[in-house]
């Protein structure tokens, strides 16, 4: 039986943190139907030690795990997106790419645990994993094959809310 796998990028400005968590957590819980992947418009180069610890305390493997452009995602040649996520709300009011694809688009707003004082961060990077740990949970438990582009598109969207 021949299953879809659904490719979902998650996009933050920086592909420092929250993006990259939200990478792994979907990849880890998607359990081969979602395949993620994570760039940012502005991508630091490198991925927040933090994000990495933070999967590591969740058992959820941060291998290959690298800060990005979402212009990789954005070329002709690139896979295809069935959904582009933001999670960060810089993000979410930049001019973004056209995706190839026409993919459904949603913000998952979450607030920025690197930009806590150094000693909140650690509890800030929890918080914010666990938002994205409720969200991915929701959006995992959607039949995406089984709903109209306009209802899975709502409640994609609500998911964020």
């Amino acid at each position: 039986m021949n299953q879809t796998v659904f490719n979902v990028l998650f996009l933050c400005t920086g592909n420092s943190a929250r993006s990259i968590m939200a990478e792994a957590l979907l990849n880890h819980l998607g359990k081969g139907r979602f395949r993620a992947f994570s760039g940012g418009s502005f991508p630091s180069g490198v991925v927040n030690p933090l994000a990495i610890e933070r999967l590591g305390i969740e058992g959820i493997s941060s291998e290959g795990a690298r800060s990005k452009s979402w212009d990789e995602f954005a070329k002709a040649d690139a896979e295809k997106m069935d959904f582009v996520i933001t999670v960060c709300d810089n993000a979410a009011g930049e001019v973004c790419p056209v995706w190839p694809g026409q993919p459904i688009t949603a913000h998952w707003g979450v607030a920025d645990p690197a930009a806590a004082e150094d000693s909140q961060k650690f509890i800030e990077f929890a918080k914010a994993f666990a938002v994205l740990e409720r969200r991915i949970n929701l959006f995992v438990n959607l039949n995406p094959t089984g709903l109209g582009r306009m209802l899975l598109e709502q409640q994609v969207r609500a998911i964020g809310q």
